[in-house]
């Protein structure tokens, strides 16, 4: 219904001279669509209280409102081109009046969780960068054609919005960072299987894609798909989801991304998480349960260290401390994060491990292949574990979907369907082995992926074996040069 639509925006987007890749393309469209769903969200909900008898209370003013300046429409509800900004005008306007009002709620909102204040956050972030006014009204237009009336056109424009998330992520840098492969968030949900009533926690959102997939497994009915009452729903939309994102452009596409998916004002926060101490999180802000996908390889400053008890400059492990911290007692986790945190030998990743085996029961590490994030370049294991009890064994799968990974054969919920099924038991196979703690090496704790039910591609033979064919070989050699010699 709106593919066409999406592809026509890029198109626009793609001949402005402010707009240079995916990442701005995704960014300009955010706002857009978000100020347009504003829109669709406010007549629906004046029509509510039409019905009731009531007043509605307009969050945006009249002439900021985009049935006013992003698409004014005449009597016959055709699109009024002669009252229509363009050039140079609408340029102006946005910059110098819009934007500046839009960024102005933060200050004026009640608190924290409002629309309002994600309005004043958002557009606290956002810059306009067409620099055309003529290409932007073409795009405003375009923008004008999505409708979030149904759930039906909701559902498409959030999938439509995924393809895009993703495309940023396929497009080079910063891969990992925006995009974590769904069915693999599907797979850790399942294993998790969060509950109505739960909090679930990202304090790394991205694209807040973790939090999107556990919604959508949530309004479905969880596990069981049982049906949610109108209670279930209240607490879904407004107690349930809670996420941090420290760049301005990710918090941007996360609260997009929330609000596509259903979530009318996401509870995401606009912060470095890691510039908050441990010790100042309290059990009022712990969490039930927690998805994430960390930054890999990220330094932070002697400062932010210091709010650790295990310091370091490795941005994940800093990350898996505050996770660690932020679980409730008998919540759970999976968090995905380099596979040479199971080995390294530094002090900050041994005592990690360390804390994390004592503190909390790793039962399962789930090792991906290479290629899982495209543009990551590094390979990863995810690790899930409950808070409050010692580990006493994990349980591994080595994940192969027995081709290479790529843009044009990602990975799929086919490849992880045996993972979630023998991690239910914590069966082995020849593709999943569990692991003592009492046999690892208490002095390093290394917790490396080692099957030890593959077979060996090129066994090692016994010396006598090799022996006996280098004599082979010797006198077949020595055959074959008699005969070249007969020959001279």
């Amino acid at each position: 219904m709106f593919e066409q639509t999406f592809k026509n925006i890029d198109d626009i987007l793609h001949k402005d001279a402010g707009c240079s890749s995916e990442l701005d393309y995704t960014e300009q469209t955010s706002w857009m669509l978000f100020l347009k769903y504003l829109d669709d969200l406010e007549h629906e909900k004046s029509l509510e209280a039409e019905l009731m008898g009531e007043d509605y209370q307009y969050i945006i003013d009249t002439q900021h409102r985009w049935s006013t300046w992003a698409a004014p429409k005449n009597d016959d509800g055709n699109f009024d081109h002669n009252n229509a900004l363009t050039g140079s005008d609408l340029i102006d306007y946005v910059d110098a009046e819009l934007l500046p009002y839009l960024k102005g709620f933060k200050q004026r909102a009640e608190n924290p969780d409002t629309i309002e204040y994600k309005i004043g956050e958002i557009f606290g972030e956002i810059k306009n960068k067409i620099q055309s006014g003529y290409s932007l009204r073409d795009a405003l237009e375009k923008v004008d054609e999505l409708r979030f009336r149904s759930q039906e056109e909701k559902h498409e424009l959030s999938h439509l919005y995924e393809t895009k998330i993703k495309n940023m992520g396929n497009a080079g840098r910063n891969g990992g960072e925006y995009y974590t492969p769904r069915p693999l968030i599907r797979a850790m949900i399942d294993v998790v299987q969060p509950q109505i009533g739960e909090t679930i926690y990202d304090g790394a959102a991205g694209s807040a894609g973790f939090l999107c997939e556990a919604y959508d497994y949530l309004r479905q009915g969880g596990a069981e798909k049982k049906q949610l009452s109108t209670s279930n729903l209240k607490t879904l939309q407004e107690r349930t989801f809670y996420a941090k994102e420290k760049k301005s452009l990710a918090y941007v596409i996360a609260i997009m991304n929330m609000i596509l998916h259903g979530i009318e004002a996401p509870n995401v926060m606009h912060t470095n998480t890691l510039a908050e101490n441990l010790q100042d999180i309290t059990p009022a802000n712990q969490h039930d349960v927690i998805l994430a996908n960390p930054p890999f390889g990220g330094k932070e400053r002697k400062e932010v260290q210091q709010n650790f008890p295990i310091k370091t400059g490795e941005t994940a492990f800093l990350f898996l401390q505050h996770f660690i911290k932020s679980l409730k007692p008998g919540g759970r986790a999976a968090v995905v994060i380099k596979n040479t945190f199971l080995s390294n030998t530094d002090n900050a990743a041994i005592a990690l491990r360390k804390e994390l085996l004592e503190n909390c029961n790793l039962h399962t590490v789930l090792d991906c292949p290479a290629k899982t994030f495209l543009g990551a370049g590094v390979k990863t294991v995810v690790l899930i574990f409950t808070k409050g009890e010692p580990t006493q064994q994990v349980w591994y799968y080595q994940l192969d979907p027995g081709r290479s990974l790529g843009k044009t054969n990602p990975l799929n919920d086919n490849d992880l369907k045996e993972f979630v099924s023998l991690q239910k038991g914590f069966e082995g196979s020849a593709k999943s082995w569990s692991l003592a703690v009492a046999d690892i090496d208490q002095a390093t704790y290394d917790l490396s992926v080692k099957n030890p039910n593959a077979e060996e591609k090129n066994p090692l033979r016994e010396p006598k074996a090799i022996i006996e064919e280098i004599i082979a070989l010797d006198k077949e050699s020595e055959a074959i040069l008699a005969k070249i010699q007969e020959l001279v």
